[in-house]
């Protein structure tokens, strides 16, 4: 049966906030000492008003100094914006990305850090950015190549649950598609590469990984295959390394 990118993130997202939590812990073990979150950070302007649509748990706000920004978070998950309330001094409006309810040019910049491919119409939510955008803004935009996270995604298949994998229930919305469709609504695109993969040195992270993803909970027999993969490659590399191919673009009227 076909999900759609919506049904998918329904499903995985209004609910719970712990799902999004496991898949960001597997994110400490990278090698690069500048962290995603910081990375995106330092693209951010001083001050302003900043927009960040489908902005999850929140975490980015908690590697930026904010005093001089005028925060607006958004997510179309009610636990979500549970967790945003507690951003101190952050407006909080629980909305759908492809209808913001704001008015044209209210933000000098628009963030939206890996949640295009949740939205079964993510061009519309590219008009709402560059219509909310001042002239002389900038929107943020975060992706994934199509060789992310390769070495999970093969886990899946060799245990017989080919369902794991978040991105088949996404549009082609990648590192290699998204400067196009971004160049139809904005007149400069930039794309910066953020170097690092992963380096996982036990089972654990990948393993609530798996968890977090899985439509249908994971058998005995599958867990314990899965493990046996995990725990092989760390045996044989002393890690289990896993690709990470992200890129952070920056579109300008």
């Amino acid at each position: 049966m076909t999900v759609s990118p919506a049904s998918r993130a329904v499903q995985q997202y209004a609910a719970t906030s712990g799902n999004l939590t496991a898949r960001m812990a597997l994110h400490a073990y990278g090698t690069n000492p500048q962290d995603w979150f910081a990375f995106v950070a330092a693209h951010l302007p001083p001050g302003g008003d900043v927009l960040e649509v489908g902005a999850g748990t929140g975490a980015l706000w908690s590697r930026v100094d904010r005093r001089d920004l005028r925060l607006t978070l958004t997510d179309f998950s009610p636990a979500m914006c549970d967790r945003l309330r507690a951003v101190e001094g952050a407006a909080v409006r629980r909305c759908d990305a492809t209808r913001l309810p704001f008015a044209a040019a209210a933000f000098d910049t628009v963030i939206a850090n890996h949640m295009l491919y949740h939205l079964d119409d993510p061009e519309a939510a590219v008009r709402e950015f560059a219509r909310v955008l001042r002239p002389d803004g900038r929107v943020l935009v975060a992706v994934n190549g199509r060789a992310h996270h390769t070495e999970i995604i093969a886990l899946g298949p060799a245990i017989g649950r080919p369902d794991l994998v978040l991105s088949t229930a996404y549009h082609d919305i990648t590192a290699e598609t998204m400067p196009g469709l971004l160049g139809r609504h904005f007149g400069t695109v930039t794309v910066e590469r953020y170097p690092g993969d992963l380096e996982v040195p036990s089972p654990e992270p990948i393993m609530a990984y798996l968890g977090s993803i899985a439509a249908e909970p994971l058998t005995a027999g599958q867990e314990a295959a899965a493990r046996e993969l995990i725990e092989a490659r760390i045996a044989a590399d002393g890690v289990f390394h896993i690709r990470r191919d992200t890129v952070l673009i920056t579109a300008r009227p």
